[in-house]
């Protein structure tokens, strides 16, 4: 699969500007792209009415469609509603939940899809993978790429700060998914994709000795950039293995025993600092910790509310979210009162 997925195409073109949205239309007359025009748009709820105003500056004749929410039930019928207009590509504007609608909805209406971000808040802008709920949770389809990526700063800025810092907490756990899935070669000789490692690493180390903040362009830019090179990584890989492991697990078992507790980057970059604490790597957990201090990040459980108890609640579950996944909690195979003890001097060395 890491062959195959080499081959595949580089998206057309990634662009980290402000008014993207309001230049669509530039993008879309490239013949790669489009070539009759028949194009829709899908939009999410929060700032469809805004968005719709300015694409219909530069794209009079596209078809906009709303999106309702991030769930398979909105995907699917997008889907339907893309089959029927027989529409040569689709553009999914808005945030990741928008996205990931987008891109499920144009693999099953056969089309590309270009994505256009207007928060940075996981690395889900162009990986293949969509995050949708469904009846019974919270699950991963596999997708294509998008054809295209622009990342609009003028609405990256007008979104929540704490979306935006959670972009940071997503491309750092990148650095524990790597030394796990290295774990798994060792330890299970599983295949390693050197490029993927290479990429996924690329983008967090970009971000960790970084002094400026959010409220700086260039930082947004280069994690614009970090959170499009980490997802890029999964395509490589054929698999979110670069950017996915213990981390992510413990992220995924808090959304199903706790939803709504805390956001996707915020959940990935404590899952990041405490599988570091499980390994003992002092330097590397010092590095994740002090970023996510840097960029005003939850570091222990009682930052997003979770006790002691509900986060070793969590720690255990964590490996059932992703079955065969080979990562620092399958290799240690803590009993529940061992990993009580490790999330008690974990919060207790970097509780505030």
């Amino acid at each position: 699969m890491p062959l195959l997925a080499r081959m595949l195409p580089a998206p057309l073109t990634i662009e980290v500007r402000r008014g993207a949205v309001a230049q669509l239309g530039a993008l879309l007359a490239d013949s790669r792209v489009a070539t009759s025009g028949r194009v829709a748009v899908a939009v999410g709820p929060g700032q469809g009415d805004h968005i719709e105003g300015l694409i219909a500056l530069t794209l009079s004749e596209a078809e906009v469609f709303r999106v309702a929410d991030g769930s398979v039930d909105a995907a699917v019928s997008l889907g339907a509603d893309l089959r029927k207009g027989a529409y040569e590509v689709v553009v999914g504007v808005g945030g990741g939940r928008t996205i990931d609608a987008t891109k499920y909805a144009a693999s099953l209406a056969g089309i590309p899809m270009v994505a256009v971000a207007t928060n940075l808040s996981h690395d889900g802008i162009c990986s293949p993978t969509a995050s949708l709920v469904y009846e019974g949770g919270k699950g991963s389809f596999g997708v294509p790429m998008p054809l295209a990526i622009l990342v609009d700063l003028d609405f990256v800025r007008a979104a929540p700060d704490a979306l935006v810092r959670s972009g940071v907490g997503d491309v750092v756990s990148n650095l524990s998914a790597i030394e796990d899935w290295q774990l798994a070669n060792v330890e299970r000789g599983e295949p390693i994709d050197g490029l993927a490692c290479s990429m996924a690493r690329t983008s967090a180390e970009a971000l960790i000795g970084r002094k400026d903040s959010i409220e700086s362009d260039a930082f947004l830019t280069v994690l614009a950039e970090s959170l499009i090179l980490s997802g890029m990584s999964m395509v490589i890989a054929g698999s979110s293995r670069p950017s996915s492991g213990g981390d992510h697990e413990i992220l995924h078992a808090v959304d199903q025993l706790f939803p709504g507790t805390s956001n996707h980057g915020e959940l990935a970059g404590i899952g990041a600092a405490f599988c570091f604490f499980l390994r003992e790597d002092q330097g590397r957990l010092a590095q994740v910790v002090d970023c996510l201090r840097q960029h005003q990040l939850p570091v222990t459980p009682g930052d997003i509310g979770l006790s002691v108890e509900q986060f070793t609640e969590a720690v255990m579950l964590a490996p059932s979210t992703r079955p065969g996944r080979y990562t620092i909690l399958e290799h240690l195979r803590l009993s529940e009162s061992e990993v009580r003890d490790r999330v008690e001097s974990y919060v207790r060395a970097f509780g505030s």
